[in-house]
Formats: structure tokens, sequence, C-alpha cells
């Protein structure tokens, strides 16, 4: 770290603590060469994500788009938003992990039903209806008896 009054590449830490929110580390460093104090913080760098859309185009990731659809599809369920939350994080954490820089709408629809399926199922089957695009009530039927072949499974 450069000391902002000499220059000098070599200095010390004297005191580290994180930030009152928790997002960054608060450093006291004292330049070995001039001995000023001077204060460093740092964060974790976060990577941008790209979501790729159906028809091609890109915008940032939002999570609270996917908590707005999950909540959507919890409607008059019994579903707390605790565990609407939870939900979002895991997809987040699952998204963030991967480490791609881009992640298609398709993924993540996958994992927000793949989520709620064991949530609860009148909240997959909504939410499976909206971003399957169901048709008709054969396509609807035929996804209950995916449902319902996945129970009798178990």
């Amino acid at each position: 770290m450069r000391c902002r009054y000499c220059q000098c590449t070599d200095s010390k830490v004297v005191d580290s603590r994180p930030t009152e929110d928790g997002t960054a580390i608060r450093r006291r460093r004292e330049c070995m060469n001039c001995g000023r104090r001077f204060t460093t913080y740092e964060k974790v760098e976060e990577m941008p994500i790209i979501v790729v859309k159906r028809d091609g185009t890109r915008e940032a990731f939002d999570s609270s788009k996917i908590l707005r659809g999950v909540r959507k599809s919890c409607e008059k369920r019994p579903v707390s938003a605790a565990a609407m939350d939870e939900l979002v994080d895991d997809i987040v954490r699952e998204i963030n992990n991967s480490l791609e820089q881009e992640v298609t709408t398709s993924r993540i629809g996958e994992l927000v039903m793949s989520k709620l399926k064991d949530l609860d199922e009148v909240a997959y089957v909504r939410f499976a209806s909206v971003y399957k695009h169901f048709k008709d009530i054969n396509t609807f039927m035929e996804e209950l008896k995916i449902l319902l072949g996945d129970k009798d499974a178990e």
C-alpha cells in the first residue's frame, strides 16, 4: 500500500477492524518511511453478473426480480416471508458460486422451479405455468403428471 503522504510502498498495519455494516475491513497503517498514519479499506471485489434474456438482450442481475416472482407464486399459500427470502438467497448463492459472469433466464427459472418444488407444490405449479408459458390445459396436465410422478418415486 502506497503512503498518501510520501508515496513510499512500505507500511505496516497498526489496527484492523470491520466497518459498521460489515462489508469492508478498515485498516490503520503506519508508513515505515515518514511515520505518518493513514487509513485504507479492503472490500470484496464483486463480479457483476449479467442475465441473458430469451431474446438475447442482456441486463444486470437483480435478485429482487426473483423474489417478486416467488412472492407472486406463493401468494395466499402457507409460505413464510423468511422461507421465500431463504429460497432467493440460495439461488443467488448458487449463481454466484458458479463463477459465471453470465447466466440465462432459463437457468434462473430452472433453479427457482427446483427450489419451489421442495417448498410448496402449488407455488411451483403457479411459477411453472408462467415460466413455461403453458399454452393449453394439456401442457399444464403434463407438468402436473411430472410433479405427481416425482412424488410417487419418493
